[in-house]
């Protein structure tokens, strides 16, 4: 075995160890080892098996023009998902569903069981605003009386919420016709126009006249989303947002800004609690099903295969705690459909290394050595088991992008599932193999 092989095996364990913990850390913390706290995140479930809350709001398009329905439900839909995001809740699903002539959005909540709660984590249409920085003997004021109010045992939330350093201004996304993406003749960069109405343009005009060289804030429901320099007055309505953007980054930040100018209010039109369809105990056994059936699956290779069938139950044990923790870092959403997608995509790991070695044995059959049969029935496997699993990733994207809900779920782990399992079969099981085959 060369020293190379020897340090990649060994660091092939050491990280499958590592991942182990983090899959299962509670395992590690019955014998009093204890781990960072990134080791303690959890898994992410889904409304079926968790369960929790479904709303369901309609969106009022009348103020719209119709060519623009589309990108004004795009960007409520992106500032409902960040809000929630905000308020800790892991992977909600925020769906735009057409019906009629009517437009909805369907909002799914894991694990929160109160309606009220899912209901004020939604708020109201998005609200842009623009504001201007306060003075520093203001902004030392606030902060002073901030830090006095946190010393007192009674709490005044309105003190705390006010902004030290911005304060707003009368101009807001009512006042604005249109955020356009465009780019800079001399530079090639991206910017970003805007267009404000009549009254906007005085309110505009007024406000960088006041703000010659100062930032002149511009805030998302309360959060700012660019900070630009006044250079000069402004007094046509037309302003100019530029700097160093990637171009992904223009685009959402006009999308944002046409959220707040796009008047497009939600109403609430349905809400109900989504009990767990499977729950805790159904978990359980589902897990224990899983483990019975990979441990008969780990005996019937070795039994047909003999070492390699064993070298090769290894790499399937690392490929299914690496893609568990894939899945617990991304986070991925676990569904009842994303669990069945994981498992089948635990079917396809194990029918590459049958493919592999079935090539194996009939170049044994021909006389050839251990290692050139092994070799050759890599070779010999990898076009059906490279076309096999390029066809399932685009099964997988396209379930992805057509379809929505838990059949998303599904797409996600199954397409995961096979990109590790081509990284096992086709790497870790082959240096694995390669060992064995130079010793003998």
């Amino acid at each position: 075995m060369s020293y190379k092989k020897l340090l990649i095996i060994v660091g092939i364990f050491i990280v499958t160890i590592l991942l182990g913990a983090f899959v299962y850390p509670d395992g590690l913390k019955e014998r009093g080892i204890e781990f960072p706290r990134f080791f303690d995140r959890s898994f992410s479930f889904g409304l079926d098996v968790s369960g929790g809350t479904l709303l369901l709001y309609e969106a009022d398009l009348n103020n719209i023009e119709i060519s623009d329905y589309a990108s004004a439900m795009d960007g409520l839909r992106d500032v409902i998902e960040r809000r929630i995001n905000y308020s800790g809740v892991r992977e909600p699903r925020v769906q735009i569903n057409k019906s009629g002539e009517k437009w909805r959005l369907i909002v799914e909540l894991a694990g929160i069981k109160d309606i009220q709660e899912a209901i004020k984590m939604i708020g109201e249409t998005p609200y842009l605003e623009f504001k201007e920085v306060r003075i520093e003997e203001e902004a030392k004021s606030i902060l002073t009386l901030q830090e006095e109010e946190v010393k007192k045992e009674k709490l005044d939330p309105k003190i705390l919420q006010i902004d030290p350093y911005f304060k707003q201004t009368s101009l807001t996304g009512k006042y604005l016709e249109r955020a356009k993406l465009s780019f800079d003749q001399n530079t090639s960069l991206p910017v970003i126009n805007l267009q404000f109405n009549e009254e906007g343009t005085k309110i505009f005009a007024a406000l960088t006249k006041k703000n010659i060289g100062q930032p002149l804030a511009i805030f998302l429901d309360d959060y700012p989303i660019s900070i630009p320099t006044v250079r000069e007055e402004i007094p046509s309505g037309k302003a100019q947002i530029s700097g160093k953007f990637t171009l992904p980054e223009a685009k959402e930040l006009v999308t944002r800004l046409n959220q707040g100018a796009l008047p497009v209010p939600i109403n609430l039109i349905s809400q109900q609690s989504v009990g767990a369809v499977l729950g805790e105990e159904s978990i359980q056994k589902i897990a224990k099903a899983a483990l019975l059936g990979f441990i008969l699956v780990l005996i019937f290779m070795i039994l047909i295969y003999r070492m390699p069938g064993f070298l090769a139950s290894i790499s399937l044990i690392i490929y299914v705690i690496l893609t568990m923790s894939i899945f617990k870092a991304l986070p991925v959403t676990l569904t009842l459909a994303g669990i069945t997608g994981f498992i089948l995509s635990v079917g396809m790991a194990v029918d590459a290394n049958i493919l592999i070695f079935e090539h194996a044995k009939e170049e044994i059959k021909k006389n050839k050595p251990m290692r050139i049969s092994m070799e050759d029935g890599f070779q010999r496997s990898w076009p059906a088991i490279r076309d096999s699993n390029i066809a399932t990733i685009i099964s997988a994207v396209i379930l992805y992008y057509f379809t929505s809900s838990m059949i998303r779920g599904f797409s996600v782990t199954l397409a995961i599932g096979v990109g590790v399992s081509l990284i096992t079969a086709l790497y870790i099981t082959r240096i694995f193999l390669q060992t064995l085959t130079t010793n003998k």
